[in-house]
């Protein structure tokens, strides 16, 4: 079943207003495109399940997509702070934003227990941590099998996930490689799902490598196409983290007038992510080009 389809077709059949969206990929593989669509089609009162806070989180909200965030890190990678989610947070200016924080470790068991269809997940590392204090979430129950009480977390279940990464066939098997965050279990908990990536391949390749294959075409509802779909983040073989727009961001960010515009400019007034791209400059793009570095190829074998 060919499973591709555009970018505004897939967020406008699958993402409903008031919705909780995942969008996750952790250092890399950042679905930024499919934020930047979220915000061109105006969706409202959305929760957003992102462990790595970055600027998509402060776009979102500039925007007024978002009414929630649930989240374990917030800040713009190393490049500054997140000026937009700092003034809800803060000052609940120009609105409060319903925050709800854990660990990374955290997320993760939300995320594991939501992808297992549990209703909870036992985590160890919150004894002695002040954030089960102030999350009322985080609960404690008695070990069955006599040990100390142990902490549990609340399953996760996005009613939309989102993942990029860096090649799927038409199907919809996804492959990625590099550095991985909490796809997978992302993709599993989600009641939907959508993956953009930076090219669609034959089935062919992805059956060459299958254990590069990170979630399978059952439980993708939509394959998208969007090279250069993370930037400014990076992708694994295919270019660089762009340092410079995250630094450039957590400036412009101090003025929420300046956010305005530039969602305007850049988002509202570009048909889709290529146009977006495009009054980066091609140039923009040299300075981020990577050199190949290619893994040593596996003999998988079998019969004749």
């Amino acid at each position: 079943m060919d499973k591709t389809t555009s970018l505004s077709q897939a967020i406008g059949t699958h993402l409903h207003n008031g919705d909780t969206v995942a969008l996750e990929g952790f250092g890399h593989l950042v679905p930024v495109a499919a934020a930047h669509e979220i915000i061109r089609q105006k969706f409202t009162g959305l929760t957003l399940a992102r462990m790595s806070c970055d600027v998509i989180v402060d776009q979102l909200l500039g925007a007024d997509c978002l009414q929630g965030l649930i989240s374990s890190f917030v800040a713009n990678s190393s490049a500054g702070s997140l000026y937009e989610l700092r003034r809800r947070v803060e000052h609940s200016d120009p609105e409060p934003l319903w925050f709800d924080e854990y660990s990374h470790g955290g997320m993760v068991a939300r995320y594991q227990a939501g992808a297992s269809k549990l209703p909870f997940q036992p985590i160890a590392s919150y004894r002695g941590s002040d954030l089960a204090i102030k999350n009322p979430r985080i609960k404690s129950v008695t070990d069955p099998f006599g040990g100390p009480p142990i902490h549990v977390v609340p399953a996760l279940n996005p009613d939309l996930t989102i993942v990029h990464a860096q090649r799927a066939d038409r199907e919809g098997n996804v492959q990625a490689w590099g550095m991985l965050g909490i796809q997978t279990e992302a993709a599993f908990a989600g009641r939907r799902l959508i993956v953009t990536v930076e090219e669609i391949v034959d089935e062919s390749i992805i059956r060459s490598d299958p254990n590069r294959t990170i979630i399978p075409a059952h439980i993708v509802d939509a394959v998208v196409a969007v090279p250069r779909g993370a930037h400014p983040h990076s992708v694994q073989g295919y270019y660089d983290r762009d340092d410079e727009f995250s630094r450039d961001w957590s400036t412009l960010a101090r003025d929420a007038e300046a956010v305005r515009d530039w969602l305007q400019t850049n988002i509202h007034d570009t048909a889709d992510h290529a146009e977006f791209l495009a009054l980066l400059g091609d140039d923009h793009f040299d300075r981020l080009s990577i050199k190949d570095a290619f893994s040593t190829p596996v003999n998988y074998g079998g019969r004749g």
